[in-house]
């Protein structure tokens, strides 16, 4: 087992996703990698099957993730994704009901109003019959953070015709963290590679404006629906109900609900909303915005991909008598098979998370071997590097839809779990791939792509978790006839 530092690498302006790909490279011949994450020793795990065995039969001993959370001091870092323990799994069972089939089958008409707008703002851009190389990726930054805006935080948004919208403008600032001052960029990194000094960085009160102005338009929100007996089919009525209720019901209705007192209020506090509706936004938004725009930017470079997927769209269209230009359907949506390969395909190349991390609860010893992981000790997993491991997945940088169809699987699926696996995997899983499936549905049955030669994405220094694309992905569209 080797022992690393990776100080230096991140002064050279690198990504700490890319930096573990490749550490999880340069030592193939380990399962286990030993590094320093600055002043704290941690592990990375390049073996699949012991990978998940630590996310699922092994849970017990990895549960919590060791990110900064202080649910007292700190109430806007305790969502979801960094809570620990019996606080986490509370909520996560709380929470669920909210991504049914049949939550996502009433909120699918928002989604598919913002799409509508794309496609509207895109054929008044192409509206001259030529084709145009675009950022596809500013496009769908856009498409997603409008629908984050209007079923997460219940906010009629239209940055399509309206850009300099508050929500949007709060958007960019918040993903333009390059652009931050250089001790909110470093709470930020700190917030996964050093939690105690992140802790220290929040009691300093070093804070993101940006997501205090987020917690105000949520509390002015919920404060104005229940006034107002306002109802709609979004994301936040649902917390709503879990706030004056204690639960989310699992049925089909959706209606005003008001607290019987202020104690049952503390089933889900403004607080509490706001922590996870900002969760949701930086989970929902970037990743969304990058599955649509690396499958578009893939299919470019793969003609027959491009038609195959959009013979498809055609006849499912046409099966449920639909038009291009109108109304999906979530029934129609999950029809569409050969879209759900491409989907798998892009997450599988580009993971929303270039990697993972756990914290070691309870001493483990590592099976087959005499590596006992200390209680404490960090894990890192490096999906970017484990996705694109010809051991697992042969010829891993060729965009190959069909390695997941059933009569190929090309692939190893113990390697494979883009949003995370075990009982944390990614709530919201569902909602996202539905989201990402509506824009490339629209977008395919709208518009042509122009083939391009093939050419891999390169990726900016970023101190958020996600990978952004370097200079953008640009594709060529001229609109279908």
């Amino acid at each position: 087992m080797c022992t690393l530092q990776i100080e230096k690498e991140m002064e050279r302006q690198r990504h700490f996703g890319l930096i573990m790909a490749d550490l999880y490279e340069k030592f193939a011949a380990d399962k286990v990698v030993g590094i320093y994450m600055f002043f704290k020793p941690s592990l990375l795990v390049r073996d699949a099957e012991l990978v998940r065995q630590i996310l699922t039969s092994d849970f017990g001993s990895f549960h919590d993730r060791g990110i900064y959370v202080d649910e007292k001091n700190d109430p806007f870092s305790a969502n979801l994704f960094n809570l620990e323990g019996q606080s986490w799994r509370t909520l996560r069972t709380k929470l669920a009901p909210s991504f049914s089939s049949g939550k996502l089958k009433a909120m699918f008409e928002t989604v598919d109003e913002v799409g509508d707008k794309m496609i509207k703002y895109l054929a008044k851009t192409l509206e001259d019959g030529q084709s145009h190389n675009l950022n596809i990726k500013t496009v769908m930054t856009t498409y997603a953070v409008d629908i984050i805006g209007s079923v997460i935080f219940g906010l009629d948004v239209d940055s399509f015709s309206n850009p300099g919208n508050e929500f949007r403008e709060l958007s960019d600032r918040l993903v333009g963290q390059e652009n931050a001052p250089t001790i909110q960029r470093l709470r930020n990194l700190m917030n996964f590679v050093c939690p105690p000094a992140a802790k220290l960085l929040s009691l300093l009160g070093i804070h993101d404006p940006v997501t205090q102005r987020l917690r105000d338009i949520i509390q002015h929100t919920i404060e104005f629906r229940e006034k107002n007996g306002v109802i709609r089919k979004d994301l936040l009525q649902l917390f709503i109900e879990l706030r004056n209720t204690g639960q989310i019901s699992e049925n089909d209705k959706w209606q005003a609900t008001k607290a019987k007192s202020e104690h049952t209020k503390a089933n889900m506090s403004i607080d509490m909303i706001a922590a996870n509706s900002f969760l949701f936004y930086v989970a929902g938004s970037e990743t969304t915005a990058a599955t649509i725009s690396f499958t578009l930017y893939e299919m470019a470079m793969y003609p027959e991909i491009l038609a195959k997927a959009q013979k498809e769209v055609d006849e499912i269209l046409q099966k449920h008598d639909l038009k291009p230009d109108g109304q999906l359907t979530y029934d129609a949506i999950q029809d569409m098979k050969y879209l759900d390969l491409c989907v798998k395909e892009t997450t599988r190349k580009y993971p929303a998370l270039p990697f993972l991390n756990r914290k070691c609860t309870q001493e483990y010893q590592v099976p087959d071997s005499n590596l006992t992981i200390s209680k404490g000790t960090g894990i890192i997993i490096s999906l970017l590097a484990m996705h694109r491991d010809p051991q697992y997945f042969p010829n891993p940088m060729d965009y190959k839809p069909e390695r997941y169809a059933d009569d190929s699987k090309d692939y190893d699926p113990v390697a494979y779990m883009p949003f995370g696996e075990g009982p944390r995997h990614c709530i919201a899983q569902r909602m996202g791939i539905l989201n990402s499936k509506a824009a490339l549905v629209k977008m395919l049955a709208n518009f042509n792509i122009e083939t391009m030669p093939r050419k891999e994405v390169e990726f900016m220094f970023h101190t958020a978790p996600v990978l952004v694309p370097k200079d953008g992905l640009h594709i060529t569209l001229s609109k279908r006839r």
